[in-house]
């Protein structure tokens, strides 16, 4: 027999031993649910390249929010999908109070009040050219004007009720210019988390389907942020809580768990990552084919989002998960 003074593995021993002593729990409180909302009654519109997932018409919004809080499922983030009719240049759609978005806010508060609404703040779902800020002549994104519609937007949103608009664009300065905004109109207790270090990823694809918001020419790489790059992301954080942003986004999660770290490590407000359409969507295919049991690599991965840092966690996965989390 060996001679040994430790014995790890007696920590290992048994479930309740190893239930006991884990360091990371994710629950679903710290789950958020991105949800595709479009016009219609009783209408579900399953999404191709992201099984389990659909555009809901309003009343099935309801109906899914009623189920997530049920599950313990802390909040939704919501996302328009709009006709192409209502797109222009300049988003006009997403500054109109009657619009499809506000009224599903507004639907969604009134019959679940106790879930926390996280709403999206960007260009692309309303802009004839797919991208997350206005593009003049020259094919350029223009900062400072995009700035100011998503300000505008972002108290339409409040007004609406939401509890946290969240710019995910990726202009400068648009947390500050939002914050001003919130506060000159008496919204001074709706958060912002800013999805303050997103990457120009691959991996958005499916969700570019969902919201049929593919860009019509180029790509996201002058306002996305470089893959490759870490240190740029705490320098947006930085400026992001400088300006009043409440919680920040490391987008999306699996490939970047050192940037999760990395913020955690340099932030002292709550730090949120989003497992993308395409890192849920491979999981998906790969458990279609039998290859992986897609429940416990979901479960897998959450956790490892959570171990890196994360307190929140945007996931295509939160209501299968809570459903086994418990």
């Amino acid at each position: 027999m060996l001679n040994l003074a430790e014995r790890p593995r007696r920590n290992r021993r048994t479930a309740a031993i190893r239930a006991m002593v884990r360091e990371t729990i994710v629950t679903p409180a710290n789950l958020v649910a991105p949800l595709f909302v479009t016009e219609g009654k009783n209408e579900r519109i399953p999404i191709k390249s992201m099984p389990g997932c659909a555009r809901l018409s309003l009343d099935l919004l309801i109906e899914e929010c009623r189920e997530l809080e049920k599950l313990g499922v802390s909040g939704v983030a919501l996302f328009p999908a709009l006709e192409n009719h209502l797109k222009d240049r300049v988003g006009t759609e997403s500054l109109n109070p009657n619009g499809l978005f506000p009224r599903a806010i507004n639907a969604v508060k009134e019959a679940v009040p106790g879930l926390a609404i996280f709403t999206d703040v960007a260009l692309d779902p309303y802009s004839c050219d797919g991208h997350d800020g206005v593009v003049n002549d020259f094919g350029e994104i223009v900062n400072d004007q995009t700035a100011e519609i998503l300000a505008k937007m972002s108290v339409v949103q409040a007004r609406a009720g939401a509890d946290f608009v969240s710019p995910s664009d990726m202009m400068d300065g648009r947390i500050g210019a939002i914050r001003k905004a919130l506060d000159a109109e008496g919204f001074t207790n709706v958060g912002i988390m800013s999805y303050a270090v997103k990457y120009a990823s691959a991996f958005y694809g499916p969700f570019r389907d969902a919201l049929d918001s593919a860009p019509k020419f180029g790509d996201k790489k002058t306002y996305q942020m470089d893959p490759a790059n870490v240190r740029e992301g705490l320098r947006e954080i930085r400026l992001d809580i400088a300006e009043g942003a409440d919680m920040v986004m490391v987008k999306p999660a699996l490939s970047y768990l050192d940037v999760i770290r990395s913020v955690r490590e340099n932030s002292d407000v709550p730090v949120s990552a989003y497992q993308v359409s395409g890192e849920y969507a491979m999981v998906k295919a790969a458990a279609e084919r039998d290859w992986i049991d897609g429940t416990k690599v979901a479960l897998e991965i959450l956790t490892s989002i959570k171990r890196a840092g994360a307190d929140v966690i945007f996931t295509y996965f939160a209501k299968e998960a809570a459903q086994h989390l418990g």
